[in-house]
């Protein structure tokens, strides 16, 4: 979608209150007329990132008055249905590994897809025109559904089903974590990186008690060591920079 298309168009950004999601919020907020948000509560067992989206939210609001007035309703659609049916390392309390089929237990089959249809549904509803999420395939554990030909596929279906322009719009998914660090940064400097490392959550098992230099969590788990990685990464590239 062109720039001048944005600024007069609203949009629903797909957010769990985590470091990409929040991220892609920034993102959207300076690029949209009107953002708004929508979580999904699908039985997951970090469920305690439900809780943080709207201190995110509130943080987003007090700390950037420029995006405040942009910033729209928040929705939440639940679908323990989802849960109940899937036996991964997100909805049943088990150890994370790898499956034989080369993707590991943390891969929750249809969740994406599930997420931009009930999300292109809302949009339907409300008049939102661009579907955002912050998918990757750059720095992730290899899930099929955060591919780009995969949502582009299904925004063609959208439209399709829809007879709706609708987009599906994925501005992390050629980013690697340290570029995602510094988008960040680029975006709203350090009160917006100091608001990710504080109030978002990535970690798969929901821990909140462990304070690192990255943000919250339990530090071993794929998301929290990704996360690591991509914040120190991105730390090392900007002091260089600044040595030049």
């Amino acid at each position: 979608m062109s720039a001048d298309n944005r600024q007069n168009t609203a949009a629903l950004l797909l957010f769990s209150g985590g470091q990409d999601s929040t991220a892609c919020l920034a993102w959207a907020l300076e690029r949209y007329a009107r953002v708004e948000t929508v979580g999904f509560d699908y039985g997951q067992r970090h469920n305690i990132e439900l809780s943080c989206r709207q201190r995110v939210r509130e943080e987003i609001s007090e700390r950037f008055p420029q995006w405040r007035a942009r910033l729209g309703a928040d929705h939440m659609i639940e679908m323990p249905a989802l849960g109940k049916i899937s036996d991964t390392a997100l909805t049943r309390d088990v150890a994370i590994e790898m499956q034989q089929n080369g993707l590991p237990n943390t891969f929750v089959p249809g969740r994406n897809l599930l997420f931009f249809t009930y999300a292109a549904a809302l949009a339907y509803r409300r008049g939102l025109m661009a579907l955002i999420g912050g998918m990757c395939e750059t720095d992730f554990s290899g899930y099929p559904d955060c591919r780009e030909e995969t949502l582009q596929t299904l925004a063609k279906a959208i439209r399709l089903g829809t007879e709706k322009d609708l987009v599906i719009e994925t501005p992390l998914m050629h980013l690697t974590k340290a570029q995602t660090w510094a988008l960040v940064h680029e975006l709203g400097g350090d009160a917006l990186t100091a608001l990710i490392v504080e109030h978002t959550h990535s970690c798969y098992l929901g821990e909140r008690g462990k304070r690192h230099e990255w943000g919250y969590g339990c530090g071993d788990c794929p998301a929290c060591a990704l996360r690591a990685r991509g914040y120190r990464e991105w730390r090392c590239e900007t002091a260089a920079a600044q040595t030049r």
